[in-house]
């Protein structure tokens, strides 16, 4: 164990969280929302620090990240843990792990390993995704200075649910410094949804998003389309424009098709028909990229330049099939192409 970062003490020998947006009270002897930060006789300590419990050499594509260094790959890790219960979690093995198992041990990996490992695999990039990487925030920090010394870009695949005292640890108003690029879940536009679906509130998830714009963070943003959830004509334009308006119509913004999981069995896999809508939507809001997630073979994979509208990067999945926009210039008119390392 290690002690916590960005908590205070209380009286009674409690302690207020200040990592995300629950800012949990925790009493003596108890845990966070999260189940992996404890305190023990007015102290806070992570559980998870170094506790590894997935790695993998990623496309950055998986993130889903398309116009940060596309076609490289980033060396992805996690601990057990998350400040969600999404009842439709796509990871719950190990997010879920210390709420549903009582489990949050891994492989103990130093943070030098990581960067080591980044560097043998020529990763530009590290992710810290699968799970929630706001709950590992000191193994991140730690994981990602060194990174930043080695001039590995520092990823981010998050919920969002951050506090500003958290952001202003990993961003700064002149630029990035341990958050390079994020893709964060805007998972609903409805408060309703977030505290039923995910045990959330969705404003602090805006905030976190305008912040992170701010604090010049590449961002793109992913929805999952659930049916009778999440997907009306009506929600859909206000995420497309909320987009467009707080972030920009450059951000990028993945809408991706719902298949049952977990412990949300009882709604079908979103149709085809729903994804290719909502790109629809998005386009139409003024949004200069809108892509689909979990439909191969489709339009919505490729990015088109704003201006000509012709086919700069062509996709198969998470493979690049074509890259004409070396340089951040679509090769056809000479237009830009928002991005990093493109």
């Amino acid at each position: 164990m290690r002690e916590a970062l960005l908590y205070d003490r209380v009286e009674d020998s409690r302690v207020r969280c200040k990592l995300c947006a629950h800012r949990c009270l925790v009493a003596d002897g108890k845990r966070g929302i999260c189940q992996v930060r404890e305190n023990q006789s007015g102290t806070l300590y992570t559980l998870v620090y170094g506790q590894l419990v997935a790695q993998a050499l990623d496309p950055i594509e998986k993130k889903p990240l398309y116009h940060f260094h596309p076609g490289t790959a980033a060396l992805s890790v996690a601990t057990a843990g998350c400040n969600f219960r999404c009842l439709f979690c796509q990871n719950a093995d190990i997010s879920q792990m210390p709420r549903d198992e009582h489990l949050t041990q891994g492989r103990e990996v130093a943070p030098e390993e990581i960067v080591r490992a980044a560097q043998r695999h020529h990763s530009p990039s590290i992710a810290y995704t699968y799970t929630e990487p706001t709950i590992f925030f000191e193994y991140a920090c730690d994981i990602g200075t060194l990174a930043r010394q080695a001039l590995i870009a520092n990823v981010w695949v998050t919920n969002g649910y951050m506090t500003p005292e958290m952001l202003d640890t990993v961003t700064a108003p002149e630029g990035p410094t341990l958050m390079d690029a994020a893709n964060v879940d805007l998972k609903s536009f409805r408060d309703a949804f977030y505290r039923e679906e995910c045990g959330a509130r969705l404003q602090p998830v805006l905030d976190s998003l305008k912040r992170m714009k701010q604090r010049r963070v590449w961002v793109e943003v992913t929805t999952l389309l659930i049916p009778g959830l999440n997907d009306s004509d009506e929600e859909v334009e206000d995420i497309a424009r909320f987009i467009v308006e707080e972030l920009g119509p450059e951000t990028p913004w993945h809408v991706s098709r719902f298949h049952p999981t977990y412990r949300m069995n009882d709604r079908p896999p979103t149709p085809v028909s729903t994804v290719h809508r909502a790109r629809e939507i998005g386009l139409r809001a003024g949004l200069r990229y809108v892509y689909e997630g979990n439909v191969p073979g489709g339009e919505g994979e490729h990015t088109y330049c704003p201006t000509c509208r012709q086919v700069v990067i062509r996709r198969a999945g998470f493979t690049i099939l074509d890259h004409r926009a070396h340089g951040g210039l679509c090769a056809h008119c000479g237009g830009p192409i928002d991005g990093v390392g493109l």
